[in-house]
């Protein structure tokens, strides 16, 4: 296992620690990540297939300078140009793909900027994951909200003027059940126009289920395409299943949800055949439900609890915005989110540019959006964070900032008739 990944053990049982071991050690102690567990939906798709053959036959270090011009003068970009764009020889032309990016951005998105908030609702988490705080071997604070204490922190949210959220949860069935996480869409609903869910992957029938209660749509993280890397990093739990997590976006849009989002988390693998794979994904997806709303993220590695050490694998800034770039240019109509994992510096270069969406306010411990605790009680009353946040701004503060950029702050962008 890579060092970097290493979560800070020591307070775990002798048992726990031995299981962990083996599970860390030993492959055969883990299960195939490709078979499906028992109650798990199979559904027929040829998007898979589609993104992983063009995956497996990107090799980023063919692509020229003269692939990288012509891509960027072609008025619609190909599967082959956005290869181009993401590979190594794009990289001296940084400047000229924020110019065509930020045209096409402007073209079908104004200079509008998107707001919303995220509400972790629960920490308990089933699987190991080495790079997640949340992972069931990592020893924090553990807790869910009450459904009077998730609707007290939805009041304080829609008293601050936002009107979307994101509802989120650590990845336990038995702790997060499919029923209360509807509840909780139910009450969102009292308070926001636009309710997304961060979840585990559930089946059809109880995507429809939450769409019934309330959600709008749904983002999954793929975190990594790499199968290899993928099974090294994934050693427990329902989320080993690699093709059960890559279909879930098409299960929430059977499920009638009105749009899905993707995301590799880079620094797991490599970074430029995860950012086409998940550009890929969007895109397949895409023309084959063109009623659907589609949005791209990529967000990068960060420190958790017991691990500050975490970082992204040659993901710099400047890597970051090609891909965001690139993301822009190849799907100019799907919405592009930057969360708080980034920068506030970062963030409010990018917006001028591609990103079209922004947390605000955020908050990745549970129940910790407006305390009335301190000290030993604050320590009981609320869960800790899944991962550290480098933009701590307000909606206040980010509101005015975005205005002084001269864009728009945006809190809903649907209505209901």
């Amino acid at each position: 296992m890579e060092n970097q990944f290493f979560v800070d053990s020591a307070r775990l049982s002798k048992a726990a620690l031995e299981k962990k071991h083996r599970l860390e050690t030993d492959p055969s102690c883990r299960k195939d990540p490709m078979e499906y567990l028992p109650g798990m939906e199979k559904i027929s798709s040829d998007v898979m297939e589609k993104v992983m053959s063009q995956v497996r036959a990107y090799d980023p270090s063919r692509y020229t300078a003269k692939d990288v011009r012509a891509a960027l003068e072609h008025e619609t970009c190909s599967v082959e140009d956005m290869k181009a764009l993401l590979s190594p020889a794009a990289e001296p032309f940084l400047e000229q793909m924020a110019q065509r990016a930020r045209t096409e951005t402007g073209k079908h998105f104004g200079n509008t900027v998107y707001l919303f908030t995220p509400l972790y609702i629960a920490n308990y988490c089933e699987n190991y994951c080495v790079y997640c705080g949340f992972n069931c071997y990592n020893d924090i604070h553990r807790m869910k909200l009450s459904p009077e204490r998730i609707e007290h922190e939805m009041q304080v949210i829609a008293q601050s003027g936002m009107e979307e959220i994101l509802i989120l949860t650590g990845e336990s069935r038995s702790q997060s059940s499919v029923e209360y996480i509807g509840e909780a869409c139910k009450l969102a609903r009292k308070y926001f126009r636009l309710v997304g869910l961060e979840i585990y992957p559930v089946n059809t029938d109880e995507y429809r289920y939450l769409h019934a209660c309330g959600a709008d749509y749904v983002t999954v993280f793929q975190e990594t395409y790499d199968v290899a890397a993928y099974e090294k990093l994934h050693l427990l739990g329902h989320k080993r299943v690699w093709p059960y997590r890559f279909e879930a976006q098409e299960r929430a849009l059977r499920g009638g949800m009105r749009g899905v989002a993707f995301s590799a988390l880079l620094g797991l693998s490599d970074f430029r055949k995860d950012a086409l794979a998940t550009a890929l994904h969007a895109y397949y997806l895409q023309r084959k439900y063109p009623q659907a709303e589609m949005s791209l993220s990529c967000p990068r590695l960060r420190p958790i609890i017991n691990n500050d050490k975490i970082d992204p694998m040659d993901v710099h800034e400047k890597q970051l915005c090609q891909i965001l770039c690139a993301y822009r240019i190849f799907m100019p109509f799907v919405g592009i989110t930057v969360s708080s994992r980034e920068s506030a510096a970062f963030r409010n270069g990018i917006v001028k540019i591609c990103a079209t969406k922004v947390s605000a306010g955020v908050s990745t411990g549970i129940g910790d959006h407006e305390s009335k605790y301190t000290g030993k009680e604050a320590a009981e009353a609320e869960g800790d964070e899944q991962f550290e946040i480098a933009d701590t701004r307000s909606l206040e503060r980010m509101y005015e900032e975005i205005e002084d950029e001269g864009l728009q702050p945006v809190l809903n962008d649907y209505l209901y008739v």
